[in-house]
């Protein structure tokens, strides 16, 4: 017998046997259960819900002749009568199921609904089911609009779909409709692992976690994936084989960057985005699984602690770093990969938009608490007022009031004749609540010259005496002012001026350096005749003309290239096929090394060559020079381009 597929072996025979879908078994069952049935039911749901499975089941129940042939409508279909074998093999001759994707036309539904004037053959009612009902044409809903409405009294509509908004609302106010929604992926997981206990499959709980997430919320999906996995692993399920199967990024790269991010280690996130691109990982799978980390971060932050799952082996790694990162940061950083993943479509290179993104989050991290406290904590200081106390000075107590922005020159001692400075500005003074006092007889302000002459003035106000600081009561810490930095070393940029002579414009453009060889005339000359027959392109053509002829035989020839990045098989093996169709069946042997002459260096010499000769020809105008020696004329760098 030939081998039946999971979805197929394990689709469900009755409403027990349905997964993730209670909502709608609830529903049916309480209606088979009372006798309340409905002449017309919508089933609307994505791919591999079960909306087909329900329709079966649901003719089933209304079918179901019992084991003794002496039943009647159940919500427990007995499986084993003839209606029910007959359903479940397709051969229910009172069963009709219609793919409207491909009978889409008026006479296909006008040849169904002619049926409906027949009473059942079999069994008690006509079941019709319609799947992707909305790939009908408008005329061919119109035609069953009437028998939908007010059908026979032995006759059931059942329509499925994965698109309810094109269904038009005349039908949708006929039919009953029940909304089939997508599984979460444990549900998925848990009867994955029931299936494969019954199959004796041995498989690891976190590549059931990678197929159930692959699945998105589709069980038919999970089985297939879970039939190719066996395949794939012969007969095991283990995380490596799967996650290379899926093409899914391993976790521990995605745990790599978010602890980057999170120390700030901008070098860290570099290395890490440049091994991804070497190993041919997907951009979008790393955002997608970051963005599914930090969001289980969030739980835990949100949670106060960790999430006790012993069937998780990442939970360590992701209190971890839940513990590492702020909250606000977290948020910040799940929102930029769910929006950059967006970006990825829109770059050139999908791994550079993915190193932007990676920078991006770089970029816009919050500050440290201890920064923003920091920073906070200098401006509070800053513009605190100091306010005195003292029977000498103010008699009341004395109220924290914000300085006035406008001072007053402050009452002070015979200053040292030396000083040059400006006098201390007290900011009690300005308080209009508080009356100025004089100082006591026989007490002088010291003020201190300042340690070096570029200083600013308030780090010079807040190094006052000692003497004097005993006589004052602060309410508030004095908060000393940092002094000011010298001024930045201003570096002179190179301007680039205008050439004034052809020779000048030789100097300052020469050709880019190349070393000519035979053989690299020889693969010029190849490569360029490969371009010119679109016979390569993309990864390929970069390829060709990056890499230089080092040698060749009359099976076997040597290319160098300097990144490692372009010596991937699958561009060899099209670069030799080109060079096969073009007459040259030999093996290529790519190595890493220095490059002194490719055709693209080459290319480069000749777009120089050509640019100088334009631009000679432009300087040795007679027109131009006149211009240049008369008018002191200049020539816009760039605007000159060869045809």
């Amino acid at each position: 017998m030939s081998y039946l597929v999971l979805a197929r072996k394990y689709r469900p025979r009755n409403f027990t046997e349905m997964v993730g879908q209670d909502h709608v078994v609830q529903a049916l069952t309480n209606a088979l259960t009372t006798q309340r049935l409905h002449h017309a039911y919508l089933f609307t749901g994505t791919r591999g819900v079960g909306k087909t499975t329900v329709s079966r089941i649901l003719a089933k129940s209304l079918n179901c002749q019992g084991p003794d042939g002496t039943g009647g409508i159940t919500a427990t279909p007995c499986g084993v009568c003839q209606a029910c074998s007959d359903i479940d093999s397709g051969r229910f001759v009172d069963y009709t199921e219609l793919d409207a994707a491909s009978n889409r036309g008026v006479d296909e539904v006008q040849a169904l609904l002619e049926q409906a004037v027949y009473k059942p053959v079999q069994g008690r009612f006509k079941v019709f089911m319609i799947d992707e009902v909305h790939m009908l044409t408008n005329t061919a809903f119109n035609a069953m609009l009437k028998t939908l409405e007010e059908p026979p009294e032995y006759l059931k509509f059942v329509l499925a779909t994965t698109d309810p908004q094109k269904v038009p609302v005349t039908v949708l106010s006929r039919c009953l409709q029940f909304n089939l929604r997508p599984m979460a992926p444990e549900t998925i997981r848990e009867h994955l692992a029931k299936v494969l206990e019954v199959e004796q499959v041995r498989s690891e709980v976190q590549a059931l976690r990678l197929l159930a997430r692959a699945a998105r919320g589709s069980m038919r999906d999970a089985l297939s994936l879970t039939d190719q996995a066996i395949a794939f692993g012969s007969g095991q399920l283990q995380e490596a084989t799967v996650r290379q199967m899926l093409g899914s990024v391993d976790r521990s790269y995605v745990f790599r960057l978010i602890e980057a991010l999170a120390l700030g280690d901008g070098k860290a996130v570099v290395e890490t985005s440049e091994t991804l691109r070497l190993n041919g990982l997907s951009a979008a799978s790393t955002l997608e699984e970051m963005a599914t980390v930090l969001q289980r971060m969030a739980v835990v932050q949100a949670m106060g602690g960790g999430v006790d799952d012993d069937s998780d082996p990442e939970a360590a790694d992701t209190a971890r770093l839940a513990a590492m990162m702020p909250v606000d940061e977290t948020q910040l950083l799940c929102s930029i990969c769910l929006h950059g993943r967006a970006d990825l479509g829109l770059a050139p290179d999908e791994y550079a938009a993915l190193t932007m993104v990676l920078l991006r989050l770089l970029a816009f991290k919050p500050q440290g608490a201890a920064a923003l406290a920091e920073k906070k904590t200098l401006n509070r200081a800053a513009t605190a007022p100091v306010q005195p106390a003292g029977p000498a000075l103010v008699a009341a107590p004395v109220v924290a009031v914000a300085p006035s922005p406008v001072t007053k020159p402050p009452v002070m001692a015979q200053p040292a004749p030396a000083s040059t400075r400006t006098p201390v500005v007290q900011p009690w003074e300005d308080d209009p609540q508080v009356p100025a006092a004089e100082p006591p007889p026989g007490q002088q302000l010291v003020v201190r010259e300042s340690a070096r002459p570029g200083a600013h003035s308030e780090s010079a106000d807040a190094a006052m005496d000692a003497e004097f600081l005993d006589e004052l009561e602060i309410n508030e810490p004095l908060a000393l002012v940092e002094h000011a930095q010298p001024a930045t070393k201003v570096v002179a940029v190179p301007v680039r001026t205008q050439a004034e002579s052809r020779s000048d414009v030789t100097a300052q453009q020469g050709a880019p350096v190349l070393v000519p060889t035979e053989e690299g005339d020889f693969w010029h000359a190849t490569v360029q005749q490969l371009i010119k027959a679109e016979a390569i392109n993309a990864m390929v053509r970069e390829l060709a003309l990056q890499s230089q002829l080092v040698a060749r035989d009359t099976d076997q020839w040597i290319l160098r290239v300097e990144r490692e990045s372009l010596n991937q098989s699958g561009s060899r093996d099209r670069l030799s096929a080109a060079l096969q169709n073009a007459g040259y069946a030999v093996k290529l042997v790519v190595e890493i090394g220095r490059v002194t002459d490719c055709p693209a260096r080459r290319n480069t010499a000749a777009s120089a060559e050509k640019q100088l000769a334009a631009e000679k020809i432009i300087f040795d105008a007679p027109f131009v020079q006149a211009m240049m020696r008369d008018f002191g004329a200049k020539i816009v760098p760039g605007s000159i381009k060869p045809l």
